[in-house]
């Protein structure tokens, strides 16, 4: 049997796969909102869907409701520049994320916040593994 003979969970429940991709999204920050560092509820368009932003990783940031219905569909770094809780290592981190980097990412959210050290490493151990990156 070859694998294009298979059939995947994935390819019978689309939402399946949305819903994997969206948990790794958010395992990745440890459940924090990449811009307060609060508990992240939601996902985020970096570049918001309405200016042409893609559901893809490096567009996709875990939000807390707050920020993401704050932000609305301006520019994340004008909007997050004008936060009280701005934090330019937070912003770096967005930055290397959009750019496709999510370990530079994981490392500037560690120096943001060094006490969240322990649910990034066990983020670390999934960007380790084989994953395929896919549009949700």
């Amino acid at each position: 049997m070859h694998n294009r003979d298979a059939v995947f969970l994935e390819d019978l429940c689309p939402k399946l796969s949305d819903r994997r991709w969206r948990k790794s999204l958010h395992e990745f920050t440890g459940n924090r909102c990449i811009y307060c560092g609060k508990n992240s509820e939601s996902i985020d368009h970096v570049l918001p869907q309405s200016k042409g932003g893609l559901s893809i990783t490096e567009n996709c940031v875990p939000a807390c409701l707050s920020c993401n219905g704050s932000k609305t569909d301006n520019n994340a770094f004008e909007w997050y520049r004008k936060q009280r809780f701005y934090d330019p290592r937070r912003s770096m981190a967005i930055r290397a994320w959009t750019e496709g980097d999510i370990r530079l990412a994981m490392r500037l959210l560690q120096w943001a916040e060094p006490k969240l050290n322990e649910n990034i490493d066990k983020s670390r151990s999934i960007l380790n593994e084989d994953y395929s990156w896919k549009l949700a």
